[in-house]
């Protein structure tokens, strides 16, 4: 089972909350150890002071000075150290002077002398429950057996410290655990404070409901930090509003689309049943209903290939496709029709191919051309023409007629979308042709888009270009169609 991720609030609390913990006990220990090491550099100048003292008095003694007199004259070299102790021996450990308090005896034997006091060298000893810094000096002197140098043991104690260090770091942490907890506590509701915005468009979303898809949240309301996400959410919400416009107008369009053949069955049905027929009556009423029938059953299957275009489950098979071939067959197929409204059929420019699905490209271009010649006032022609440019391949089906106004124009691809709302398509189709030629085209990486100006309709198509075997040789050509000769020019 997968865990829920933590909230934003404990993460960046967390997150500032470890970085203040850390930037308090780096500032404490810090701390800590800048007066630790005063107080060490306080006792080594103290003991640093004493030794020199105790050096320049043994270097002035004359030699032979009584015991008593040199007892004296180091006591008072040391009259204003009050802390300070002190230990001076011979070589062989005999006591020349000591300062009343614990011996340092051993001090003078376990530690090893140094030239000078410094805060790296000296000693923390402790005796007698009593805790002292100390070091161990030698010094030139005329006192004592054969001239040889003392060792001085010099200490001073450090209870003091020690305490007001203990003290200070007790207070010090206690402190710090109390910041620590303000400053997280602080960024907490920091964080909840900073979080009000995304919890105020929370409300403003959940606000929403299918039937307010036209609402869109306020971007000069948000922080610059939401912006984005805001901008994301009001462009989601446009779509979500076309897309149930869409179905909505679907829906009825498609209610509108079946009511007529079920109502022309119902009518034809009562008809019949109101009284008795021959045989010949009731087969040509069948035959009619047939027919209804028919249109219905394209009427779903053309519904159900645009609902796997949405889907993205049109599964092309891909094959070479000699779109100039293609185009004099549907040429062939809408010959009679087009003779029968006294409208030509052109096609100029030089043979190209696509990698496409042969029967799909076939139904796109025959929507596209049955359209074409539905508009084309009698007398006219409809020109279909091909080229090539950046390795694309451009369609064009031009067809004389009205304008189509530029509201119009922008929804000529949408499903049972009509220019005359009141208009009806008896026996025309139901509105879905064009929308599935553009669900062909967008299925192989192609675009389709339509342009009106005065006196004519052109639909362009753009599709990968594949060089066809014999396009080398066969140059550009020009085919017309024309069972009639036109009244008057294209114009």
């Amino acid at each position: 089972m997968n865990r829920r991720p933590a909230s934003l609030a404990v993460r960046l609390t967390v997150s500032i909350g470890v970085v203040i913990t850390a930037v308090l006990l780096v500032f404490g220990w810090t701390v800590e150890r800048s007066i630790s090491n005063h107080f060490v550099q306080q006792d080594v100048d103290e003991l640093d002071a004493v030794i020199r003292t105790l050096q320049h008095t043994l270097a002035v003694v004359p030699p032979g000075i009584p015991p008593k007199e040199l007892r004296e004259r180091l006591a008072e070299a040391i009259s204003g150290h009050h802390n300070a102790q002190f230990q001076i021996s011979t070589a062989d450990g005999t006591i020349i002077y000591a300062t009343p308090g614990p011996s340092l005896s051993h001090l003078a034997k376990d530690v090893q002398p140094v030239k000078a006091v410094t805060a790296d060298n000296v000693s923390v000893w402790r005796t007698n429950g009593e805790t002292l810094r100390a070091a161990v000096v030698q010094a030139p002197s005329a006192v004592g057996p054969g001239a040889e140098p003392l060792t001085i043991a010099v200490a001073t104690g450090i209870d003091f410290h020690l305490h007001y260090l203990q003290r200070f770091r007790t207070n010090l942490w206690t402190l710090t655990a109390i910041a620590c907890l303000v400053a997280i506590l602080a960024t907490w509701l920091a964080v909840l404070q900073g979080h009000a915005p995304i919890r105020r468009i929370s409300r403003d979303i959940r606000k929403i409901r299918t039937d307010q898809l036209h609402v869109r949240l306020d971007l000069q309301t948000v922080p610059a930090e939401l912006t984005e996400l805001v901008a994301a959410f009001n462009d989601m919400i446009g779509r979500l509003e076309a897309l149930f416009q869409r179905l909505s107008d679907f829906s009825g369009d498609i209610a509108h689309e079946l009511r007529t053949p079920i109502t022309n069955l119902k009518t034809q049905t009562e008809v019949a049943l109101s009284q008795p027929r021959d045989i010949e009556q009731y087969r040509e009423i069948l035959y009619s209903n047939l027919e209804e029938y028919d249109r219905m059953a394209k009427m779903v299957s053309d519904m159900l290939f645009l609902a796997q275009a949405d889907n993205q489950l049109l599964k092309p098979e891909f094959a070479t496709v000699d779109l100039n071939a293609e185009i004099q067959d549907l040429f062939d197929y809408f010959s009679a029709w087009a003779e029968e409204r006294e409208v030509g059929l052109h096609l100029t420019g030089r043979p190209v191919c696509i990698q496409g699905d042969r029967l799909m490209i076939r139904r796109a271009l025959s929507n596209l051309l049955s359209n074409a010649i539905r508009y084309t006032p009698p007398g006219h022609r409809v020109t279909v023409n091909l080229a090539t440019a950046d390795h694309q391949i451009g369609v064009q089906i031009r067809n004389p007629g009205p304008v189509i106004p530029e509201e119009h124009l922008s929804r000529i691809f949408d499903r049972f979308y009509r220019l005359d709302a009141s208009r009806q398509r008896s026996g025309e189709g139901a509105g879905l042709g064009l929308a599935i030629a553009k669900s062909i085209i967008e299925a192989h990486g192609g675009r389709i888009s339509a342009q009106s100006t005065t006196g004519a309709t052109t639909f362009e198509l753009s599709l990968p270009l594949v060089l066809c075997a014999d396009s080398q040789s066969l140059g550009g050509f020009v085919h017309q169609l024309n069972r009639f000769e036109p009244d008057r020019p294209e114009t």
